[in-house]
């Protein structure tokens, strides 16, 4: 009975903050970070903190989210680098079918905006 209390605290119940740690603030450069609250947009701030963060946003990232919706954000979010999408494919085994940063449509598309 732990296992499962502890699996369904891990995958869903998480309580997720209103604020940004000022700490991680350099990786929302584009936007008012003061406004910016993670419950409303979780998939942005996922998005954002594993993509261009360090091991402490990545750290904070796991802390206050939960395995499903960060497994959600590489479903729904595309703006993934590819490396991001994989590794995170693997660590919480999710199909690479379902992470849209490494299809291949959105793969080309970015290569051509892009080429390096």
């Amino acid at each position: 009975m732990v296992i499962i209390a502890d699996f369904w605290y891990n995958y869903v119940m998480k309580k997720t903050p209103t604020k940004i740690p000022q700490r991680l603030w350099k990786y929302f450069w584009d936007v008012n970070v003061k406004k910016l609250n993670p419950q409303e947009k979780p998939y942005f701030v996922i998005n954002r903190l594993l993509d261009k963060g360090d091991d402490e946003a990545v750290r904070w990232v796991t802390a206050h989210f939960s395995q499903g919706t960060i497994q959600e954000t590489f479903k729904k979010i595309r703006d993934f680098r590819a490396k991001i999408g994989y590794f995170w494919a693997l660590y919480l085994h999710i199909p690479e079918k379902d992470v849209l940063c490494i299809q291949e449509p959105y793969r080309k598309v970015r290569r051509m905006h892009w080429p390096y």
